[in-house]
């Protein structure tokens, strides 16, 4: 319970303040640089830190762990230390700051070395001024995006050496230490240093830029690929291409046309330009190493140029012997491996020469029993995954492949892999749906043959969009292409607080999906849709896996995006019983049980309910507790806690009602009910709840097997009815909210 506070204090403070945007960062551990800095230098000591503190464990915890044999001779050791004049950045950041040291974290650096390329974002991650003379006080700071929040994060200067040299990342200028310090930063992040061992690029772009990335294999690049990175400048989006090596002896090998292989390159333009009158796409590269350029077709002083036009050979800037170049897409395909596309969210941006995406993110969780539905494969549970609604009205300017439509970035990131891998905890496998809700559509029937000779009769529905926004091939059937879409009932269309169950997101395939399933940090796609309302459903590929994770959603033109849940709210309906209403029998039964006080208190309740339920095979329950039946007398009307006859009468009718309702949902006629029908039979019963009040639930009333039996059941519906009338009752502004004073909550919340 205090766990939840903490999130709900946590999220509260996004909502009202905007906390972990990149104008408002949040403190990594609640440590504020500024603040720590100031202690050090008021005392005259140099800071260490606590939570990332110069042992063992931050080094690691198997490789790097206290018995490895690779963390035999380490001390950490402070650059005062290590040199006789250390600096933070000599002469600028530069790509041959980041040397590898005896860690696989070669993605990172890769990473780094892209943030020397672009001095806005690089000041944005090493805030500038930092220094070992102005201000030192063995403490720096680095701004990071993590999993939807920047956060700052302080480490002290202790770094981990051997033989008196670093470890780890190192500058080849010996007494430069702002990439070493990074790193750390880094590694305190995701829990460790050994932690960082292994990774893609594109992870630390994403983290260095609070971008999406798009990864293409140039050997199958996509039709209208080049008018998809024109169109990624224009936004504002980082670019880098690297060619693929086969053993590691090939690391920055240059090829007779002078490209390093294993080496990452950045875009910096796209452009067609008409050569001799026929048109060329042409894509502009920068080495980093400020030399070593490209001596083919299109390089600096190829024959190709003098074929265009003089405006033109100005408008492209062709460069010196700086390290830029000129290249035919064509070429660009054949000679290059891979292609990274970092999109920039808004706030990232400072030019207003560049437009800008529109950008949704939302957090959301797999619970198991609950939210944890795994895929479409796993019919029972796949609806009690996350939903999230993405509207899209106006298609997107230019399109990239020339048809009218929407481009849609969604990407889905799995939170904290890394930190948890010390405890032996894989990524999880990981993919996302998207079902389109149409809302003009026509039924036709059509007579299948079948292979026995048999004719099967199937009702479709026949959407009027055209068929090219659609992949994944077509069915011919009678020479007629049929497109299977979701058809949502009426009262669903146009809201966004419904969520899709089964007899809707069973019913047909997605629009479209990931293309695959798979165990990384991340899955980014895009997609071309048609205007409409879409439904995204992220998932992991088996049901029950337990993790958290960010939505986020890139769109051309503005989209309103929002999750699917319900508003919380309750039908709670009771007819007014009269004392002529009841059963001359049951007032008899009554009156011999509640003896001469004719009522029944908890004790009592408990007796009677165990003696009933005792009686039914068709119900698994381990008798009623006295908590359950605690809450059950305080719904009595005078307050005493105890339960007279009508009262009683009003009780039994409403657990008649609750039985017909849990034998509906006990599929398996086990006796017990999953907890992935809860959130259906609550519905049933009158009660409407959203994902975190159903986590809840299941959490506190579901077993070890999250089933759920007839006690349990009871004992919710009776809780949640008894916390409605509460809160209705201390609303009297119908506002939705409440204010309690300290007493009033403990008194309310002991209840």
């Amino acid at each position: 319970m205090a766990c939840m506070a903490v999130e709900l204090a946590r999220k509260k403070a996004r909502l009202e303040d905007g906390a972990g945007s990149s104008s408002n960062v949040v403190s990594f551990n609640q440590q504020n640089f500024e603040q720590l800095q100031q202690d050090c230098l008021q005392n005259g000591s140099l800071f260490c830190d606590p939570t990332f503190p110069a042992s063992w464990d931050s080094l690691g915890y198997n490789e790097l762990g206290r018995n490895s044999s690779k963390a035999i001779g380490v001390e950490w050791k402070r650059p005062t230390e290590l040199c006789s004049d250390p600096q933070f950045i000599v002469d600028g950041a530069k790509r041959t700051d980041i040397c590898q040291g005896e860690l696989g974290d070669c993605w990172l650096l890769a990473a780094i070395a892209s943030l020397t390329l672009d001095h806005q974002i690089l000041n944005r991650v090493v805030p500038p001024g930092q220094s070992f003379t102005s201000q030192y006080a063995g403490i720096f700071h680095f701004q990071l995006w993590q999993f939807g929040e920047w956060v700052d994060v302080v480490v002290d200067d202790r770094l981990p050496s051997r033989d008196g040299r670093l470890m780890f990342v190192h500058s080849e200028e010996g007494a430069e230490f702002w990439s070493a310090l990074l790193e750390k930063a880094y590694a305190k992040l995701n829990g460790s240093y050994e932690s960082l061992n292994g990774g893609s690029s594109i992870e630390g772009f994403e983290d260095f830029t609070g971008g999406i990335a798009e990864s293409y294999d140039l050997q199958e690049a996509p039709p209208f690929l080049f008018n998809i990175m024109r169109k990624a400048l224009r936004l504002g989006s980082l670019l880098g291409c690297s060619i693929n090596i086969s053993n590691s002896r090939e690391t920055e090998a240059i090829t007779p046309q002078k490209l390093v292989k294993g080496h990452a390159y950045s875009i910096t333009a796209v452009e067609q330009v008409h050569h001799l009158g026929s048109p060329v796409e042409l894509v502009r590269i920068r080495n980093p190493w400020g030399q070593v350029e490209w001596s083919g077709a299109w390089s600096d002083n190829s024959p190709e140029w003098t074929g265009v036009q003089p405006e033109e050979r100005s408008r492209l800037d062709r460069p010196a012997d700086d390290g830029e170049f000129w290249m035919s897409y064509r070429d660009f395909l054949q000679q290059f491996s891979h292609l990274d596309i970092c999109n920039l969210t808004p706030d990232t941006l400072s030019s207003d020469h560049l437009h800008r995406w529109s950008y949704s993110e939302f957090e959301g969780v797999w619970r198991v029993g609950s939210t944890a539905g795994g895929c479409r494969n796993y019919s029972a549970t796949f609806c009690s995954n996350p939903q999230f609604l993405i509207r899209l009205q106006n298609v997107d300017d230019d399109p990239h492949d020339g048809e009218d439509g929407c481009t849609v970035l969604i990407g889905l990131i799995q939170k904290d892999g890394r930190r948890e891998r010390r405890f032996g905890r894989e990524l999880n496998t990981i993919g996302f749906s998207v079902y389109q809700v149409l809302k003009n559509s026509s039924s036709s029937t059509f007579c299948l043959k079948c292979s026995d000779g048999t004719y099967l009769k199937l009702q479709l529905k026949l959407c009027f969009y055209p068929f090219k926004w659609f992949s994944g091939g077509s069915l011919n059937v009678l020479n007629v292409c049929l497109c299977f879409f979701l058809q949502v009932p009426d009262q669903h269309r146009g809201r966004s607080n419904v969520r899709l169950g089964p007899d809707v997101l069973l019913r047909s395939a997605p629009a479209v999906r990931s293309r695959t399933f798979i165990n990384l940090r991340e899955v980014c796609d895009r997609f071309k849709l048609p205007p409409g309302d879409f439904v995204i459903v992220p998932s992991t590929f088996e049901p029950h896996r337990r993790g958290s994770f960010i939505l986020r959603v890139f769109t051309e033109k503005h989209a309103h995006s929002s999750p699917v849940e319900e508003d919380v709210d309750a039908d709670i309906q009771e007819r007014d019983i009269r004392q002529d209403d009841v059963d001359p029998h049951f007032k008899h039964l009554f009156a011999q049980i509640s003896g001469k006080d004719s009522q029944i208190s908890a004790f009592e309740l408990q007796k009677i309910l165990d003696k009933v339920v005792k009686q039914r095979s068709d119900v698994r329950t381990n008798g009623f507790s006295l908590q359950t039946c605690r809450n059950i007398s305080l719904l009595d009307a005078d307050g005493s806690s105890t339960v007279g006859l009508l009262e009683f009468h009003t009780l039994w009718n409403k657990i008649q009602r609750y039985l017909g309702i849990f034998k509906n949902h006990d599929s398996d006629d086990s006796g017990s009910m999953s907890s992935h029908e809860m959130r259906a039979a609550l519905a049933e019963a009158g009660f409407q709840v959203n994902s975190a009040v159903i986590q809840e639930i299941v959490g506190r009333y579901a077993d070890s097997s999250f089933s759920i039996d007839f006690d349990c059941f009871i004992g919710c519906l009776i809780r949640l009815e008894m916390l409605f009338k509460m809160f209705w009752t201390l609303d009297k502004q119908n506002q939705g909210r409440i204010q309690l004073d300290l007493q009033q909550w403990l008194c309310l919340a002991i209840n």
